[in-house]
């Protein structure tokens, strides 16, 4: 595949970018799906209540309403089981927080607690793979109603409130299916045609080809993850499966790849019409079909270790340092601190960037609708709904842009307990986003990964057995289809992972140089056996024994 030149051993100290933190990118491709799902979930609750005079109610509703926000990629068989952990962790998350409220007056006591709860909401996010928008939303409401006047007696109340808010939130989700039954599968596997055909258009040598290649066998992994979590194959799935095995046959030889069939394909799985044939519907083909290689959740929680104490320290300091300076909604502090932290030191610095630009401009528009607001609890309603639609139209263009709507929404819902000074709330809002950000900051400069490395070797090995496994096999005289077709998906995967395991580990600070050139030479050869195997798998036009042979060496 590509001839660059291996990239020299990166410094143990990196700069921390500024250009480009703040630059947007393309608006995700379901942004509507979110925006109208937690409107659809919030307004008839929140609305009710504030009709009936209880707007101090509105807050514990949209607790459950939120949850709407999540699992809109997965499929629907998925997704009923997702969403409904997503509705228990936060049902869970507002238990802890609003018995913590009722037994203690200690704001120290609460900050303790919210720092941990937030650690608990990170990991678990990021093992499962919860998102967007991941523990951000779960750790804000756990962390307001850790501050929220409360008393034992009223705790049932409240959650049975959240409770059925979340199961409104989960038909919500849910009634999508009812009209296009394979919509998330199918856009799943259009991202990764076209994701494939970006990589084609490289011919595998071009400028940004390294990029595109790791982009397209993410897109291809997701759409995996997303087919294989569907239960029981049907006709469409097999369809779907198909066209994913081009994609992923496209990446393995982008040279022989024509991406104009890739976008015809991912362009025809628009709407509810038939999923294009990619290739045989036979039961020999079917062998190739459904070979999951994802790593277990186990194996996904070790990485997150250094990440979860991160999320605790600073979570706690940037809430004891809002307490220093008598700020009186602590959370604010350490929900900006929870929101920072991202897969390495570098991502952190930009979130941090991001989040203080946001919430400074947010602060500003909260300051010229607050008028409007305050004409009424349904007009308070309304705008709340503005600006959550807003915001998930916003946030996948750039965080801070998403933030400039999430930070007016966040002072408006304090307002349903009772009018505040504008002035007041708006300064303490701007303090505690700056606490928050730099306090969390220190904090994962303190919290070092210094096993970043380690797990970039570990990839390496993983990587180089893959490639291994796979070469004997196309020795062999007669692997079978099955077999070499798990191994072909196994280096994939082992590729895809040592991709991302290095450019998390390129962006921690203070660590031993990377093996880069290692890393460049194992993606070389690994990519080389991939095209071999999809050639002996009869997937690609056949060549000649010798070459093929050699494309399976390292």
């Amino acid at each position: 595949m590509s001839s660059a030149t291996p990239a020299p051993a990166a410094p143990p100290a990196r700069r921390l970018p500024l250009a480009g933190v703040l630059r947007l990118g393309r608006p995700s491709e379901i942004w509507f799906k979110p925006a109208l799902s937690v409107v659809a979930a919030t307004a008839p609750p929140a609305l009710a209540l504030s009709s009936l005079g209880r707007p101090d109610l509105v807050m514990y509703a949209m607790a459950g309403s939120l949850c709407a926000l999540y699992a809109h990629n997965r499929p629907y068989a998925a997704r009923a089981g997702v969403l409904a952990w997503v509705v228990l962790g936060m049902l869970g998350g507002v238990a802890v927080a609003l018995v913590a409220a009722s037994l203690t007056g200690s704001a120290a006591v609460l900050v303790t607690v919210g720092a941990l709860l937030a650690a608990a909401q990170k990991v678990l996010c990021d093992a499962t793979r919860v998102g967007p928008p991941g523990n951000v939303v779960l750790t804000f409401v756990s962390s307001a109603s850790l501050f929220a006047p409360q008393t034992l007696g009223q705790v049932p109340g409240h959650l049975a409130l959240t409770a059925a808010t979340g199961a409104w939130a989960w038909l919500v989700c849910m009634a999508p299916a009812l009209v296009r039954p394979h919509g998330p599968e199918r856009r799943a596997a259009a991202a990764a045609l076209k994701a494939a055909a970006g990589y084609a258009d490289t011919g595998g040598t071009g400028e940004g080809h390294a990029r595109a290649r790791a982009a397209g066998y993410a897109a291809v992994q997701a759409a995996w993850q997303s087919l294989l979590s569907t239960g029981a194959p049907s006709r469409t799935r097999r369809a779907l499966e198909r066209l994913v095995v081009r994609a992923e046959v496209a990446l393995a030889a982008p040279m022989e790849a024509d991406a104009r069939r890739l976008r015809a394909w991912a362009g025809s799985l628009r709407g509810t019409g038939p999923v294009p044939q990619a290739g045989p519907a036979d039961a020999a083909a079917d062998e190739l079909l459904g070979v999951a290689a994802a790593r277990p959740l186990r194996a996904r929680l070790g990485p997150l270790a250094p990440l979860a104490v991160r999320t605790a320290l600073g979570c706690a300091l940037a809430g004891y340092a809002s307490l220093a300076l008598g700020i009186g909604r602590p959370y604010w502090a350490l929900v900006t601190a929870a929101s920072l932290y991202q897969a390495n030191l570098t991502l952190t610095w930009s979130r941090a960037v991001q989040r203080v630009v946001g919430n400074v401009l947010g602060v500003l528009v909260f300051l010229a609708v607050v008028p409007l607001a305050h004409q009424g609890p349904v007009a308070l309603v309304l705008c709340c709904l503005a600006f959550s639609f807003g915001a998930e139209v916003l946030i996948s263009r750039n965080y801070w842009l998403g933030s400039v709507c999430v930070t007016p929404m966040a002072l408006l819902i304090t307002e349903f307990a009772g009018h505040q000074e504008p002035g007041a709330l708006m300064t303490e809002r701007v303090v505690d986003t700056v606490v928050g950000a730099l306090v969390g900051f220190v904090a994962a400069l303190a919290v070092t990964n210094r096993r970043a490395g380690a797990r970039v070797e570990r990839a390496l090995t993983a990587a180089d057995r893959a490639r291994e496994h796979a070469a004997r096999l196309l020795a062999g005289p007669d692997p079978g289809t099955a077999a070499l077709e798990s191994a072909r998906r196994g280096l994939a995967v082992a590729l895809a992972e040592l991709r991302a395991t290095a450019d998390a580990a390129a962006g921690e600070w203070w660590q031993r140089a990377l093996p880069q050139e290692r890393v460049v030479l194992a993606e070389q050869s690994g990519h080389r056996t991939l095209a071999a195997t999809a050639r002996r798998q009869g997937l690609l036009p056949d060549r000649d024994p010798a070459t093929e042979t050699e494309d399976a060496r390292p």
